[in-house]
Parts: structure tokens; sequence; C-alpha cells
């Protein structure tokens, strides 16, 4: 039988809960950029053109992850599933890995090494899913370089990176203050600037495009800006067969790359 404390006795205080350990993540700061999904963290691993700070990973993905990141000098922090999605977000995918790193080293025009002779220069493309797709189609086929300029352009890192699946860590990017000057400075070094245009007068197919090319891509609704169209050689257009003539700019950037590998150019 249980007896009722006596009037005054001193009964046993529990210690209050202890806190929840605060998240591992370090603090957002300019010079630190956050990757997250399997295929943009394992390419930062193996690639290496950047410093990298910390891996996190779920128990799971640190397993897979392992040998890779072991080469790369690093040893996954292991965290719970809900502690990425808190710092991410909730709609982020990041398949259990996060990676902290420094940013890519900047690159200027100069800094271009033309290997395939083609280089893609973006005009405000804001959008990062947009940017990153263009980067996956981008290192598909081999550009050299993409140029973006430094306003008006989505940040390096996060859903980037994710729709760039990797690619971000294989294609120099190039960030200008003023794409018009960029665009002069490339027709100095010897490119052919052409601009894709819904209404351009002649189809890209048919253009005469001389190596090494500089490749233009107008920003999602406003396409090509006055002066970015005055800095360009021509004028083209990709030829739309059915009712709708214009497309995304990731894709239209797939199917221009695609139509120069057809014509050899």
């Amino acid at each position: 039988m249980t007896r009722a404390p006596r009037k005054g006795a001193r009964t046993e205080r529990r210690a209050p809960p202890r806190e929840a350990p605060a998240e591992p993540f370090r603090r957002p700061s300019p010079d630190v950029v956050v990757l997250f999904g399997a295929h943009a963290v394992r390419e930062a691993l193996r690639a290496r053109r950047r410093k990298l700070l910390t891996l996190y990973a779920t128990a799971g993905a640190a397993e897979r992850i392992a040998p890779l990141a072991a080469e790369a000098g690093l040893t996954p922090q292991i965290v719970e599933p809900r502690a990425l999605a808190s710092r991410l977000g909730d709609e982020s995918v990041h398949q259990g890995l996060m990676l902290e790193a420094r940013p890519l080293p900047e690159a200027e025009i100069a800094d271009i090494e033309s290997n395939s002779g083609l280089v893609l220069a973006l005009d405000q493309v804001t959008d990062p899913h947009n940017v990153g797709a263009i980067l996956r189609t981008a290192a598909a086929f081999a550009v050299d370089a993409l140029v973006v300029t430094e306003r008006h352009s989505p940040d390096l890192t996060g859903v980037l990176a994710k729709a760039a699946s990797g690619a971000l860590e294989h294609v120099t990017i190039v960030s200008v203050v003023n794409l018009a000057r960029a665009l002069q400075q490339l027709s100095q070094n010897g490119y052919f600037v052409v601009g894709l245009d819904s209404d351009a007068p002649a189809p890209l197919a048919d253009t005469a495009l001389p190596r090494p090319l500089a490749l233009v891509l107008g920003a999602e609704g406003k396409g090509l800006r006055r002066l970015t169209r005055e800095r360009c050689d021509a004028l083209a257009r990709l030829d739309m067969p059915g009712p709708i003539k214009s497309l995304n700019v990731s894709n239209a950037c797939a199917v221009a790359l695609a139509t120069l590998r057809v014509k050899g150019q």
C-alpha cells in the first residue's frame, strides 16, 4: 500500500528535460556555401575544385559515401534526417547528404581555356532551377565556360547546385558586372557572338557560326536586353514546327547545343 507523503515533507523534484542540442551546422556566411543531394555532394568530393569544410550525412548515406569522403579527407558527421530538413527546408530533396564548403575559385574572361571553343552567356537568367539545368547541359556538351552577371543571377549553391546535378563542379563560371562589356571582350578574343532570339531572322541551324563561339541566352520572359543584342555578331532562332515558338531557357539551351553539335559547329 502506497502512503501519501506527510504534510510538509520534502518531495523529490525531477530535473527539467534537457534541451535538444543545437543544430551542428555553421551559421550562414558569405564565405561558406551549402551543397546538398547525392550528385552535387559526390561531384564536389570528386572534383575538389573548392575547399571542403564539413560533410553531414544520415547514417545510411554516410555508409554509402564513406570511401569517397575518405579520399577527400572528410569524416561524415552523422545527423538525423529531420536536422537536415530543418536546415535546408522541408521541400529539399537532400538524400541524406549536405556539404559545407568554400565558394568555387573566381574566374575571369581571360581565364577561359578554349577546348571545345564554345562559351555560354546568360543575360540575367534568375531562376536557380534553370541555371542549374543549363550547367548540367553545358557539362554534358563540354562547354568551356558559363558567363553570368553578378546581379540578377542566382547564388551558385543550394537549389542551383542540386539542379545542376554535380555539373557546378565541372564548368568554369565567370561572373561579370557588365555583360555587354564581357561580350565585347569575348569578341576581341576572337569569339563569334550569337544571341538566341525567337524573333531572329534566321534559324540557328542555317546560320554560319565559326569557332570559337559564344552563345547568348536571354532571361525568362524578357529575352535579350538591347545592349546585349547590340553586342551580338548575329541573332538566330530555334525553328519550332509546332504552335508554340519559344521554349524555357534551359530547354532552349539544350536544343541549341544539340543543333550546333549536329551542324558540327
